[in-house]
């Protein structure tokens, strides 16, 4: 790419969703390649992740265009991070509002701005399923009759993100990201949260399941990497290696020095869902973690050719192990001062 090519480097850089695991991420690693950096927040948006960066921040809202209009003005590039993960919702309204919607708006408004790469944070769930074989950015989507909400939302939105770059000229690269695990975990994370607890022995059982990983470092990289070498209009599958809840948990429980936690079969599994959303329904409860859906997708997604992002993006992860070791140490660190 030539140095005229490269110019949106030069200029601010917007990351939409700061203040969430991935968006938090690039951000920092943005400023640490010496970029200048905004950032877009929910005045709710809590500031932890963002303490200490060297960012200018822009409190608005991804469904308020006027304030994207403002953080976006003079920018290159966008990185747009923003994710309703919110599975459990009994009321799916803001999923779409939120992942479809918002993302939208962040296309239009960048595509009046002049904004000249626009980097999207999706999700392994919008790839097509493969029982015989690693997974592909090729593979079309094949499982919508198995699918919840949360996943159909996340699906549209890309689809909306493809049709923008093929229709509208919007200068985009998609990036499928698997399951993040890794330090600088604020919120925490749910699945973030079960290895913390794992890892100090406060989780007795996990399913007979499995799932692709991917650091957060490894993610950020990958979005810098995508700005300047993504193919437009394309997708990348961003994920690392597949590993059994068992070898995952076990490789946790070390860490922390306790026992791994007690492997329970899938169909188990299916059984305490089914009475959990049951028992919630009878309590009256609407929102609620425990789902059947939440059990289909601890083991829907298996092996995963990351060949292209490999490739294209010059993207090398790290092994799961420094992961895990990696985000427990923070964990002790800092979750247990924030306890103290």
């Amino acid at each position: 790419m030539t140095e005229e090519g490269q110019d949106f480097l030069d200029k601010p850089v917007l990351v939409t969703g700061a203040s969430g695991f991935v968006g938090s991420h690039v951000a920092r690693l943005l400023t640490e390649r010496g970029r200048d950096v905004r950032v877009m927040l929910r005045t709710t948006s809590k500031p932890d992740a963002m303490a200490g960066l060297p960012v200018e921040i822009h409190y608005g809202d991804v469904l308020d265009p006027d304030s994207l209009r403002a953080a976006m003005a003079g920018c290159g590039s966008v990185f747009h991070s923003v994710v309703d993960a919110r599975f459990w919702l009994t009321d799916t309204t803001p999923l779409y509002r939120n992942n479809v919607e918002g993302l939208v708006n962040s296309m239009d408004v960048a595509l009046e701005s002049g904004v000249q790469r626009f980097i999207f944070t999706s999700t392994m769930g919008t790839l097509g399923l493969n029982p015989d074989g690693p997974v592909t950015e090729d593979i079309p989507f094949n499982w919508r009759d198995r699918a919840p909400d949360y996943i159909l939302a996340r699906l549209e939105a890309e689809n909306r993100f493809l049709e923008y770059c093929r229709e509208r000229g919007l200068p985009g690269v998609a990036l499928c990201v698997a399951n993040t695990y890794g330090p600088q975990d604020y919120a925490p994370t749910p699945h973030g949260k079960m290895l913390w607890d794992v890892s100090r022995g406060r989780a007795n059982f996990t399913m007979d399941a499995g799932a692709p990983t991917v650091d957060i470092r490894d993610v950020a990289e990958a979005a810098l990497s995508a700005e300047v070498r993504g193919r437009i209009g394309e997708r990348y599958i961003i994920a690392n290696e597949f590993i059994s809840n068992r070898d995952f948990y076990t490789l946790a429980a070390k860490e922390g020095g306790h026992e791994p936690p007690r492997v329970i079969p899938l169909s188990v599994g299916y059984v305490m869902a089914w009475l959990g959303e049951r028992i919630m329904r009878l309590r009256g409860k609407r929102d609620y973690m425990v789902r059947a859906d939440a059990v289909f997708l601890a083991n829907a997604f298996r092996e995963m050719d990351t060949s292209k992002a490999r490739t294209e993006l010059d993207w090398h992860p790290r092994p799961i192990a420094q992961t895990i070791r990696d985000a427990v140490a923070w964990y002790a660190q800092h979750m247990e001062q924030d306890s103290a």
